[in-house]
């Protein structure tokens, strides 16, 4: 799907054109629809002021179709066929990386406005959303101090939660936590019963939750009809915000729990302002997420950094973005001159039966973005990410098609095999062993998950 959506008046100086790229359709949309609407609406109060160096800002939407090559060719032709001066756009880390070799070949510069794993600083990103160290560290630990120390992990079978698993891991080793089991199921799968009972099985005391899209709403609803409660076995989500949770049960999932850098409900004058105006112009009912109040922060900082250099090409754009700073919704930013990731102040969430949060803990201050964990070092996060992409058949999401039947099979694991954190999982093809290797894609998968003896 190829959108233009022309704001130049007849006489204006020629437009600046702007790519937004994201899944209007499949699985992802649910998530990446509402990321478009907090884009052109940044772009259209941007215009209403002026534009940009006196000429009007046009976008051009382009759909990924929550498909990795679909990114890579719409990223081309948005670039190199409708000239675009930046990219707007991505949600998952498998869209990211398939389009940034694309966006390095040209000079350009992507803008990413979501919450990412880290392991990359690519100087033709501008990071708006946070690493591991700004939101998912420190909200693991503050669920170790008050909620529990023997984590469930469960998430979608692409790099995102791959790493952040990993991440996760390294983590709870040196913190002195546990995870009791590991389980990743395909982009898009509703078939969740599996997993379900896995939980019940293990009683954990957190479930760590990196579910992405239309598969949160099968999965929390088999969660309830199983007994699962956010007070018997609390979830802690990494994948979920606003907008999804308008599209489920929230009356249910209430007291479970979000790791966010921004909440709709942030009480401070800007984003009071941000939240009415949005509504104005879309309707009362809307809800905002955080990636939703960074792609319209990366918006505002982009326009800012092209009327300081007095230009609007990407090269000069990239080097004036770094040190600027910027008064958000979710409040201050700063871009860091090194790594072009953005300061932030960490939050958790609990979420309420009307669908909104409430803040139960803030970070005293913004915190450094750290692209890299300090438990390893990064030839060793290369080495992993590697490990994967070869993996997936040279992807970056495993490419198990969705409503794969799913079964999860468990054996014991002896000691040194299991390693201190207790647990991993293996998506692997019926009757192998080993680490995920993908060759026919067709065939019957299962989730094997290895835990502790």
């Amino acid at each position: 799907m190829r959108i233009r959506i022309p704001r130049s008046q007849p006489g204006s100086r020629r437009p600046v054109r702007v790519g937004v790229l994201h899944s209007l359709t499949g699985p992802v949309a649910i998530a990446e629809k509402p990321i478009v609407d907090a884009t052109l609406f940044a772009i259209d109060e941007l215009n209403a002021a002026g534009g940009v160096l006196g000429r009007t800002v046009e976008p051009v939407v382009a759909d990924g179709c929550s498909d990795w090559p679909t990114f890579a060719a719409e990223a081309e032709r948005l670039i190199g066929e409708e000239g675009v001066a930046a990219i707007f756009g991505c949600y998952t880390s498998a869209s990211r990386k398939t389009i940034i070799p694309v966006v390095e070949r040209h000079d350009s510069v992507l803008f990413y406005p979501t919450f990412y794993e880290g392991i990359e600083d690519c100087e033709h990103v501008v990071y708006g959303g946070s690493t591991a160290n700004q939101s998912i560290l420190p909200a693991v630990a503050w669920f170790l101090d008050n909620r529990g120390k023997r984590f469930f992990l469960v998430g979608s079978d692409y790099v995102y939660p791959r790493s952040v698993n990993a991440i996760v891991k390294d983590a709870l080793r040196a913190l002195g936590g546990e995870v009791v089991a590991e389980v990743y199921l395909p982009l898009g799968q509703t078939d969740v019963a599996g997993t379900v009972a896995a939980i019940n099985d293990l009683r954990p005391e957190v479930i760590l939750n990196t579910l992405v899209g239309d598969t949160n709403v099968p999965f929390f609803a088999a969660l309830r009809r199983s007994g699962v409660t956010p007070r018997s076995i609390p979830s802690l989500s990494f994948v979920v915000a606003e907008c999804e949770l308008a599209c489920m049960d929230s009356e249910r999932m209430a007291g479970d729990y979000i790791a966010s850098n921004y909440f709709q409900s942030i009480a401070t004058p800007e984003n009071q302002r941000f939240v009415e105006a949005f509504r104005r112009r879309y309707g009362s009912d809307r809800v905002i997420s955080d990636t939703m109040a960074c792609a319209y922060s990366n918006v505002r900082m982009w326009a800012q950094a092209a009327q300081e250099c007095r230009d609007t090409a990407a090269p000069a754009v990239r080097q004036a973005i770094r040190g600027q700073r910027y008064t958000s919704p979710e409040g201050p930013w700063y871009v860091d001159e090194e790594n072009l990731h953005a300061w932030k102040r960490s939050r958790i969430g609990q979420i309420r039966a009307d669908g909104q949060l409430d803040i139960v803990w803030t970070s005293d201050h913004l915190i450094r973005p750290m692209p890299y964990s300090p438990y390893r070092t990064r030839r060793e996060w290369h080495e992993m990410l590697t490990g994967l992409y070869e993996g997936w058949g040279q992807s970056w999401a495993c490419p198990v098609p969705p409503d794969t039947p799913e079964a999860v099979s468990w054996s014991r694991v002896e000691p040194a095999e299991r390693g201190a954190c207790g647990a991993r999982v293996v998506a692997q093809r019926q009757g192998a062993s080993g680490a995920p290797r993908v060759r026919r894609p067709k065939q019957q998968w299962r989730l094997h998950v290895r835990t502790r003896g």
